[in-house]
């Protein structure tokens, strides 16, 4: 009889992933280059959209940029029924609040919600960055084209909404688009904030800053890969975490990591002609983002860009010195990759839209013995499959192995040793989605 249900199991996983796979191939068709290029081009044309630029002009500066995007949100919610909450998200800053910060502004964040059926206050989040800036970071009144940074992933959260507000989700996905990142991830801080007195469950945030260019400043030319930077483990643990880290492992595997983990698994299955690379860093070398924000108040969130960056292309004047060209042009942006890093995000938004809850406890034991045994809550949720046990060598990058088990709150892995492994546990709902793998957070002995 146990042999029976199990196998029933493994059949209707099978039958829903088959599904599952179905409709992430035709989200990832519905991405098109030809809107993110338009979007970019628009984008680009209202001359600058420093954080600190004009607010009242109908073409040109932060202001205009805004109510165009909040606009295009306006637009996809009128296609889908209603299916968008737009709002701005405003933040109001003084020079006091940060050198870059030359004169009080509001800061507003451009939001789009599209609710989920079953949990409506769980949110995966895609984000690109409004505002662009050159060489100065407080000129805001030059051209400031920023066609790559970060006009590509704005636009491409753009496109994002309107391929997925044709689907419905049991989860919640915010599309934004967060200023005052070059002046110091101001708009990012402003929403983590909002979140955190809202009350949001956030599952993470996949920010996106500069998804466009494919030739580097090394020469390098690569339309296939892309880097995900996440930071190890959250910067407001507990004392007390921190120590039993030390004893039991997890150095590498907080919640902005197994995100991470999960985007790569999930691209490499459902999108194996792309190449993406876990960073094991919060961020570019000496650089920041707008996840930073998330992750500095206990969030998930990592970071989504090309593999090669061309700097000459980044924070420049435009100008042409020494046989260079220099600046953040329309020419430098390869629209066909954006379309690409902009499916990545589109099947991971919905996969994790459509997943189950992660376990909020689970225990590990199995000290001394041949066998390593688990321990959790069970998800209350009648859409609930089962669990899948996963585990991998100490140091590998990612999780290579795993079992799935019924909808129990305990199994054991025979004959293998607890001190050999790392290993965690998802949730996978009867759907065939699952949820991002949740790391053991307790021992237990018997």
């Amino acid at each position: 009889m146990q042999k029976t249900i199990i196998f029933l199991s493994f059949l209707f996983l099978s039958l829903s992933n088959a599904q599952e796979r179905k409709d992430l191939y035709k989200i990832i068709e519905d991405i098109s280059s030809k809107r993110i290029e338009s979007d970019i081009k628009t984008l680009v044309n209202f001359g600058t959209r420093h954080t600190l630029s004009d607010t009242l002009s109908k073409s040109r500066g932060i202001g205009a940029a805004r109510r165009w995007i909040k606009s295009e949100f306006e637009d996809i919610s009128k296609d889908c029924d209603g299916c968008l909450e737009v709002f701005y998200q405003k933040n109001y800053f003084e020079p006091k609040d940060g050198e870059r910060i030359v004169k009080p502004v509001w800061i507003n964040n451009v939001v789009a919600i599209q609710r989920g059926t079953s949990y409506p206050n769980r949110f995966i989040i895609m984000s690109g960055d409004i505002d662009s800036r050159i060489s100065n970071p407080n000129n805001y009144t030059a051209d400031s084209p920023g066609a790559n940074d970060n006009a590509s992933g704005m636009a491409g959260t753009i496109e994002a909404a309107r391929v997925l507000s044709k689907y419905i989700f049991e989860n919640s996905i915010i599309y934004v688009g967060l200023s005052g990142e070059e002046q110091g991830l101001f708009g990012g801080k402003g929403l983590a904030n909002y979140a955190k007195k809202k009350g949001w469950e956030i599952i993470g945030i996949l920010n996106n800053d500069m998804i466009g260019n494919i030739k580097g400043v090394d020469g390098v030319i690569d339309n296939r890969s892309f880097r995900i930077f996440s930071e190890p483990v959250p910067p407001n643990e507990t004392e007390n975490q921190r120590k039993s880290r030390r004893f039991y492992g997890g150095e590498v595997d907080g919640i902005s990591r197994q995100l991470a983990r999960y985007v790569y698994k999930n691209t490499k299955v459902i999108m194996p002609e792309m190449n993406p690379m876990m960073i094991y860093r919060l961020d570019r070398f000496g650089r920041g983002g707008h996840h930073r924000p998330f992750n500095d108040v206990g969030y998930a969130g990592i970071r989504i860009m090309e593999t090669h960056e061309n700097y000459n292309m980044q924070h420049q004047d435009i100008r042409y010195e020494n046989n260079i060209y220099y600046g953040d042009v329309i020419e430098g942006v390869n629209f066909e990759y954006a379309k690409k890093i902009t499916a990545v995000n589109a099947i991971n938004l919905a996969s994790l839209a459509w997943s189950p809850p992660t376990l909020k406890k689970l225990s590990i034991g199995g000290i001394v013995e041949a066998s390593v045994k688990f321990r959790w809550e069970k998800i209350n949720d009648s859409n609930i499959l089962g669990y899948k046990i996963y585990w991998r060598e100490t140091t590998s990058p990612t999780w290579d192995n795993s079992r799935f088990v019924e909808d129990v709150s305990e199994a054991t892995l025979n004959g293998i040793v607890i001190d050999n492994f790392f290993f965690g546990v998802s949730t996978v709902g009867k759907n065939g989605f699952e949820s991002p793998v949740l790391f053991p957070n307790s021992i237990f002995r018997e």
